[in-house]
């Protein structure tokens, strides 16, 4: 049993990119989904698929990650920053900006899972999920 399932997901999404898998399987869920969602209309991972495989009982999200031209990262830094021990909320003035705005933090609002931007523009705050760039 996991304590952190997010952090699990976003350790083998780290651990898939610096080894230059084409794809990583994750236990799904449907808060793992939208963050898969997210990390996909943000151009950090190429696709997503939600499928039950042959002789396993639950489903699993297989994410296509996305590499540049020279088969280099498109995700060189991925972080978990609110934890089960330590969450971290914030409202919609004081949303990070990851590397001056070229990467992106997930923040969890009323409205679902949004990337800083997003969030920014509508005027929400919420729980800041992880950060990449």
């Amino acid at each position: 049993m996991l304590s952190d399932p997010i952090a699990d997901m976003l350790t083998r999404i780290r651990n898939a990119t610096r080894t230059h898998k084409e794809t990583v399987d994750v236990p799904a869920s449907k808060f793992k989904e939208q963050l898969a969602k997210v990390l996909v209309q943000e151009g950090y991972v190429a696709s997503y698929e939600r499928l039950l495989p042959e002789g396993q009982k639950f489903d699993v999200l297989r994410l296509t990650l996305k590499y540049g031209a020279k088969r280099e990262q498109v995700i060189k830094h991925i972080e978990r920053i609110s934890r089960p021990g330590r969450r971290a909320y914030v409202s919609a003035e004081n949303l990070p900006r990851v590397q001056r705005g070229l990467g992106l933090a997930v923040v969890s609002t009323s409205k679902g899972l949004l990337a800083d931007r997003d969030a920014r523009k509508q005027g929400v705050g919420g729980e800041v999920i992880c950060v990449l760039w």
